[in-house]
């Protein structure tokens, strides 16, 4: 007998999602620390793309916030010359090891104006794609970290609950890329929202919509 080791699928409620936090969990995320040999270089990439303030900075340390915090970011200074093996160890992220990190916008349009101030500027999404909960953007900062711009596709946890009980996201947890200039031209031509948040919505025309595995290359892994 063939066993099966899938691991079984968990559904959560709106009430499990609405329900106070546990008496022991933190109140927020605070900050991200990284170590680096660019750590200029490092400042100004994560002020221009998180449109952040360097609120202090000595010989050591930099620490950007893009909000009410002290700091959201902190830039820990190390030698020089660890750029060079720093080549190799930043591409262990496409292996092991933390991911990327995410950042939320309110909106399709504020997350897409943020998309062409950063192109305008040279600074270019490695991949762009609707995963069904959220329409991303990944970048990667001069030290090869993945950051995640992103926007929430359903305005309640009971219409993304919804769309996950329809099959869709079991069958396809991935997603679909877009062009993230399509889906700008498509905001400028007034297509609702809801229609654009969906998967698919944003192919360049012609094309093919890239799915699933048929989105992962190196550049994307």
């Amino acid at each position: 007998m063939k066993r099966n080791t899938a691991a079984p699928m968990i559904r959560v409620s709106s009430e499990d999602l609405a329900r106070e936090p546990h008496p022991h969990a933190p109140s927020k995320l605070a900050h991200v620390v990284m170590k680096t040999p660019r750590r200029r270089e490092m400042a100004e990439w994560y002020t221009t793309v998180l449109d952040g303030t360097v609120t202090f900075e000595d010989r050591m340390i930099t620490f950007i916030t893009y909000d009410h915090e002290h700091h959201r970011i902190a830039l820990i200074g190390t030698p020089w010359l660890l750029r060079i093996p720093g080549i190799v160890w930043s591409r262990h992220r496409k292996f092991w090891g933390v991911d990327h990190i995410a950042f939320t916008y309110e909106s399709l349009d504020k997350l897409v104006t943020n998309y062409r101030r950063l192109a305008d500027l040279g600074i270019e999404p490695v991949w762009t794609i609707n995963h069904g909960p959220t329409t991303s953007m990944y970048y990667e900062d001069p030290d090869g970290h993945r950051l995640e711009l992103q926007v929430d596709n359903f305005a309640t946890n009971e219409e993304l609950l919804a769309w996950l009980d329809s099959g869709e996201f079991e069958a396809d947890p991935i997603g679909v890329d877009f062009d993230p200039d399509v889906l700008e031209a498509r905001i400028a031509q007034g297509v609702p929202r809801r229609e654009l948040v969906k998967r698919g919505s944003a192919v360049p025309a012609g094309a093919r919509p890239r799915a699933g595995l048929r989105t992962i290359t190196w550049k994307t892994l």
